[in-house]
């Protein structure tokens, strides 16, 4: 779970005005807490604050292929695990902005970016033959037919795939820049989570 805890100076200074006088500040963090869940989704809306990069044409290509044609192309939102995985959290001292859940794998690397390392691996290839050992072909072409588990009459070889390294960019999905243990809000979400205490304190002033 990427759970990461926000603060903004010019906000602290104004519940430091306030918490002396409040004994329990828990219906402003659930408001902030809230506004950090809308920012978010504002995020993912504009595909980055300032804008996420694209997505590389093989990415889209595979996307396309995946979903026989229908997919919305959008970054981070090809089937909407991840943003469906983001929640808040809030008490009676600070609000908080996670993800996880069914993203729990990649939520982190898409927020901060890194390199992901994938060993060599063995393939097996099952392809189907006649009853003299022939590989059968689809059609007229040379294209093998892929066999089975249930196809008796299959040729099986095993192929080493050699590992390789995947660079994933970062794309601040999260409404916060740097980051998890020094996070820096966005000046969208810093405006949003100042206008919330400003206005909760104009309602306590009255």
């Amino acid at each position: 779970m990427l759970q990461v805890s926000l603060e903004s100076a010019a906000a602290t200074e104004q519940l430091r005005r306030i918490e002396a006088g409040v004994s329990d500040l828990t219906p402003l963090y659930r408001v902030l807490a809230g506004t950090l869940e809308a920012e978010t989704e504002a995020n993912f809306a504009a595909e980055g604050r300032p804008s996420w990069k694209p997505l590389s044409e093989a990415t889209k290509a595979a996307r396309l292929k995946r979903n026989r044609g229908s997919s919305v192309l959008m970054i981070l939102q090809d089937r909407g695990i991840l943003a469906a995985s983001v929640s808040s959290a809030y008490g009676a001292d600070f609000a908080q902005i996670g993800a996880g859940g069914a993203a729990k794998d990649y939520a982190a690397i898409q927020q901060f970016g890194g390199t992901i390392e994938r060993p060599p691996y063995s393939v097996k290839t099952r392809l189907r033959t006649d009853r003299q050992g022939n590989l059968l072909r689809q059609g007229d072409s040379k294209l093998a037919v892929f066999a089975k588990d249930s196809h008796k009459q299959a040729r099986e070889t095993w192929h080493e795939v050699p590992g390789f390294s995947v660079n994933i960019p970062a794309r601040p999905y999260l409404p916060f820049a740097g980051s998890a243990e020094a996070p820096v809000l966005q000046p969208e979400a810093e405006r949003s989570v100042l206008a919330a205490v400003t206005a909760y304190v104009d309602e306590l002033i009255g």
